[in-house]
């Protein structure tokens, strides 16, 4: 009996692990995605809080191809109740080919967490809205450090329209360099 309750839980554990890669209900990641224009620094210009940004500001995404093909990511965000900078390192690899915009990454070894992307200026990719795998996760990414407030404006109307709760949505402040 013990053996069949522990492949129960080692089941439950593995499909909650899968849930986190999947997509949030309705929205789709882009197609057409070519990951490597998506390389490179973006910056964080809004974000829905969660406790692993808490208190950061000037945060940005460093993509580069590690050598097995993955994605290399290195995000990086000035805390300063503590006056330092704080860096996590991880790894993407896309769920289904590198033609769609959904990712899963992983900051801590084995779990993954999805990354999908639902919004994308694919003729400059200069600014992306991604998500996690439900609407509890939301970032609008640029190229640049600051953008306009219509441009702020489009991703609010975009990110309403799919459903996201907006009351409590960051405007990142990315006036400190470095």
């Amino acid at each position: 009996m013990m053996a069949v309750l522990k492949r129960w839980a080692l089941l439950v554990g593995l499909i909650a692990l899968a849930g986190c890669t999947g997509l949030p209900e309705d929205i789709e990641p882009v197609t057409g995605f070519e990951s490597d224009r998506y390389l490179g620094t973006w910056y964080e210009i809004a974000r829905l809080g969660h406790s692993f940004e808490r208190g950061l500001t000037n945060v940005r995404a460093e993509y580069s191809r590690n050598e097995d093909g993955s994605i290399k990511v290195i995000n990086r965000g000035y805390n300063a109740e503590e006056g330092k900078w704080e860096e996590a390192d991880g790894r993407a690899v896309f769920v289904e080919d590198e033609n769609t915009g959904h990712l899963k990454v992983s900051f801590f070894g084995p779990f993954y967490a999805s990354y999908v992307v639902f919004e994308l200026d694919k003729e400059a990719y200069s600014h992306a809205y991604v998500t996690g795998y439900n609407r509890d996760y939301l970032w609008f990414l640029s190229r640049t450090p600051e953008v306009s407030e219509k441009a702020i404006e489009a991703f609010k109307d975009r990110a309403g329209a799919e459903g996201f709760d907006l009351e409590e949505l960051i405007i990142v402040d990315q006036s400190r360099s470095q």
